[in-house]
């Protein structure tokens, strides 16, 4: 993480005098250790590839999948860094990579989009004899379909057998999966229609293409496979219905929805919290507070409890449809019931407490967090992130940011994106200098920005007199595949525009975001 520039020395948080409740009594107990694999993290973090192999081949450290596998997720928003890791490991004197370390190198790699290095993964785990199996290849295909190529999981699927893995039912449901989960509904369809009699398509098959069309709001094609369903013989089962009722609710197709539990009831099905929870969550998201208050009252007397989820579904619509302070007294009651808040449950909370401009009582419940032995996710910094910019308070947003880089929570591409636009926001030459060192880090890191950021950043840079920086900025664009503007592929363009800049006469239509700096 690079040292970031600052224009004067960032405030320390007042102490807030909201508080809530923690479920455990840690009041007095010394701040908690960051784990292993965090500290494993951060040394790799810092260490070049010669000193990298000293460290992982240090005979006092005790290598397992499990701590493997824990340090790879730690990594996992530092692509190139956490390939590395793996890589260098897999040197080692005595320890060998378990499966499930290559799927989460695999995965890496494919989020990357390094292909080359995803194969070469796959044909060690075929020499090891330790894979590539279902998974690996559930892994692969969510990959290609991320990244716009859902052709090539499709031909995946089709030659898993030539990887030594051959289809079955399993892997059919799962590619179709990774295809509905990705909207890509119409083409998981016609595979579905196609091999649906070859692997014998059964109530899982059948609820993936409910849920597909559901999730695009198409609950008349799910209805039509439902009934297809029921024509072949197959019952439908909780999980078919729970799956209609939520894409009712998603398509905001409330008297459907409610029909649809009525009927549920009415023919004994054996409702279960997932149900009360769906009801819940929908309701509240489409403004209607009270009904979903009142179903959540109404479980118990119904003989059924509600979970955790439960809970952070009513506090997720009470913060964004009703009062924080209403979720602040769920939360409370929550846990003075005995239930253990889960990442979610802070994460919802933390973004009300933000969202009602709150951020303080946001970092302090962060704080607490921890003290529960609940670990804040990059979701929960990004969210403090985005308020502290929406509110100007630029140095404390960057404050988060540099804590996140300690190994314990890396940022991820959400992180840069929120900061490299809010560098604009006041306008300060040296705000656009963090910008750019925020985008070379975050390719160095292996994200890949969009083209609007680069040209974004590349253009108040150039306006500010740094086309050293800018040239920088470009051979970045080049590297990660972002192809700058036509007229600013050679350094001679670069020259011009920048001369162009010291002129009165320059016009919008020469630099877009001109008047930014105004």
């Amino acid at each position: 993480m690079f040292t970031l520039l600052r224009t004067a020395p960032s405030p320390k948080h007042p102490k807030p005098t909201f508080s809530i409740p923690s479920h455990h009594n840690l009041t007095t107990s010394p701040p908690p250790q960051p784990p292993q694999d965090a500290a494993f993290a951060s040394l790799i973090l810092k260490s070049d590839p010669q000193s990298l192999t000293r460290i992982l081949h240090d005979p006092n450290i005790r290598w397992t999948p499990d701590s493997v596998n824990k340090t790879l997720k730690r990594l996992w928003n530092h692509g190139p860094k956490a390939l590395l890791f793996f890589k260098t490991l897999d040197r080692h004197p005595t320890y060998t990579h378990s499966s499930s370390s290559y799927d989460h190198a695999v995965d890496i790699a494919g989020r990357l989009r390094d292909y080359k290095s995803l194969w070469a993964l796959v044909a060690r785990m075929r020499a090891l004899r330790v894979g590539p199996g279902p998974r690996t290849f559930a892994i692969i295909a969510e990959r290609y379909v991320a990244a716009g190529k859902p052709d090539r999981a499709v031909k995946l699927f089709l030659s898993m057998h030539e990887h030594g893995c051959p289809q079955d039912l399993n892997s059919f449901n799962t590619v179709l999966d990774v295809l509905c989960k990705a909207k890509r509904v119409e083409k998981a369809y016609n595979l579905f229609k196609v091999f649906r009699d070859r692997f014998r398509a059964d109530c899982v098959s059948y609820n993936v293409i409910v849920n597909g069309w559901c999730l695009i709001k198409r609950t008349p094609k799910a209805l039509e496979v439902l009934r297809q369903m029921v024509e072949r013989g197959i019952g439908p089962s909780l999980v078919t219905y729970n799956i209609m009722l939520k894409g009712y609710l998603r398509a905001g197709q409330v008297k459907e929805a409610w029909e649809f539990f009525r009927e549920m009831k009415k023919r004994k099905c054996e409702i279960d919290v997932v149900t009360y929870t769906t009801l819940v969550h929908g309701f509240g998201v489409l403004g209607e507070i009270k009904k979903a208050r009142k179903i959540f009252d109404g479980m118990v007397e119904d003989g059924v409890l509600p979970s955790v989820a439960t809970y952070n579904a009513l506090i997720q619509v009470l913060c964004k449809k009703d009062s924080v302070e209403n979720a602040v007294v769920v939360f409370e009651e929550m846990v003075s019931k005995g239930y253990v808040p889960n990442v979610t449950t802070y994460n919802v909370l933390v973004r009300g407490l933000c969202h009602a401009g709150n951020v303080d009582r946001g970092m302090e419940l962060m704080e607490r967090m921890k003290e529960d032995e609940c670990e804040p996710n990059v979701q929960t910094y990004n969210v403090v992130i985005r308020y502290f910019c929406d509110d100007g308070e630029i140095d404390k947003a960057l404050d988060v940011f540099e804590k996140m880089g300690r190994g314990e929570c890396l940022p991820n591409l959400d992180t840069y994106n929120v900061l490299t636009s809010a560098m604009f926001v006041r306008k300060k030459p040296e705000d656009l200098l963090v910008a750019g060192k925020l985008l070379i880090e975050m390719v160095d890191r292996g994200f890949l920005p969009r083209k609007y950021t680069f040209n974004r950043v590349l253009d108040g840079l150039l306006l500010t007199g740094n086309q050293g920086f800018a040239k920088e900025i470009l051979r970045s664009q080049s590297r990660c595949g972002r192809l700058p503007r036509q007229k600013l592929t050679e350094t001679s363009e670069i020259d011009k525009l920048t001369s162009q800049a010291k002129q009165p006469n320059i016009t919008k239509k020469d630099l877009p975001f001109l008047d930014l700096f105004h």
